[in-house]
């Protein structure tokens, strides 16, 4: 089975800064860039770019709240990035599994 993957979303989780950020989210419930920056070594406005790349491929939502916004994790989207890794996973096991086979089929043609 081939798995459909969403390159906007893995770019987004690629980015250890932005893991980073949907950690301290998942752990806190809610954050904003002022609250988030207290806790990495990036500047506010870094953090702000960061959550806007996680907000457009739909890990986050921000509501704003007077001159700040304040990010939420999207719970069903994160776990839309999690089912699609467990299939590429499993169909990368498969063709590691395919090329096993194939390598001891040869050792035994090459000494059988």
């Amino acid at each position: 089975m081939t798995v459909a993957v969403d390159d906007e979303l893995w770019s987004a989780i690629g980015d250890p800064i932005r893991r980073r950020l949907l950690d301290l989210l998942l752990a806190e419930g809610v954050g904003t860039p002022t609250s988030l920056s207290d806790r990495l070594p990036i500047s506010r406005q870094a953090v702000a770019k960061h959550l806007a790349v996680l907000d457009r491929a739909g890990l986050v939502h921000a509501t704003p709240i007077g001159r700040e916004r304040r990010y939420e994790v999207d719970e069903a989207q994160l776990a839309r990035a999690v089912r699609q890794l467990n299939e590429v996973g499993k169909t990368w096991d498969a063709r590691l599994n395919r090329i096993k086979r194939i390598a001891e089929q040869i050792q035994r043609q090459k000494h059988g």
